[in-house]
């Protein structure tokens, strides 16, 4: 062999291993993408399935129920894509495709659950939290058309809203079923506080006008109850000014 060949080989050896050593490195890359975006789209399965699930049915309605059909499928499809092999998702995909072909007649299974806590009113609030995010990342995605991400995350919006006034006005009734007007005073005026903050407090102008009149009506007990009690301390006054009389005349009647 001749120096010219052995240079040749040596350089064709190289160039052998640094392409052995790139395509291991691809196929690695590719696995940790694979990997990654496995655990993104159980996450993003796991957190439609929990909104899906523990919605409060006073909330849902048919078109939200669609969005989150739709947005479960999504994601279960391209899981598919990972795992061509699982009948499990598949079967999974041909239910979810059934309940979208049933349109705003989709059935909704979510029970009534009241907002009457803090705790409760924050549980769903992080739930339209997570619901805004699967919008965003579904839009990110190219699955939902930008103009229709954009209509949804208004309506989480509103949605969060009437979660804020269920919560003010099952608190002021509480308090009212309670006697505790002061603490309905405290409930409502939290209600009107709130709806009067809002970007267009036009759309709200009804319950506004429920929460002020419910202000109204807890404030006019509080000052009654102020009224009673000064009138019983008056009339304690006026009793123990009696027997201050009494227990003077006693004493003078004694000592003559």
């Amino acid at each position: 062999m001749t120096p010219l060949i052995i240079t040749l080989l040596i350089v064709a050896g190289i160039a052998i291993l640094i392409a052995i050593g790139f395509l291991n490195h691809v196929a690695e890359n590719q696995k940790l993408e694979r990997a990654r975006n496995k655990v993104e789209l159980d996450d993003r399965l796991r957190r439609c399935g929990e909104i899906t699930e523990t919605f409060p049915g006073q909330l849902m309605t048919p078109d939200l129920k669609l969005l989150l059909t739709r947005l479960e499928l999504n994601v279960v499809q391209r899981m598919l894509g990972l795992n061509k092999g699982s009948n499990a998702l598949k079967e999974r995909i041909a239910e979810l495709t059934a309940l979208i072909d049933k349109g705003i007649d989709i059935p909704i299974n979510n029970p009534p659950s009241p907002i009457q806590t803090e705790a409760k009113a924050k549980d769903v609030r992080f739930l339209l939290e997570a619901l805004h995010g699967q919008v965003t990342r579904a839009a990110h995605d190219g699955f939902l058309p930008t103009t229709e991400a954009k209509q949804w995350i208004k309506q989480i919006r509103h949605i969060l809203v009437l979660l804020h006034i269920e919560f003010f006005n099952n608190l002021g009734q509480h308090a009212f079923a309670q006697e505790q007007p002061g603490q309905a005073r405290l409930a409502f005026e939290r209600g009107v506080q709130y709806l009067s903050k809002q970007p267009e407090p036009t759309v709200y102008h009804e319950q506004l006008k429920y929460m002020q009149k419910m202000l109204a009506r807890s404030n006019s007990m509080v000052l009654t109850n102020i009224e009673l009690v000064e009138g019983e301390e008056n009339q304690l006054t006026d009793g123990l000014k009696v027997d201050e009389i009494e227990s003077e005349w006693k004493k003078k009647v004694v000592y003559d």
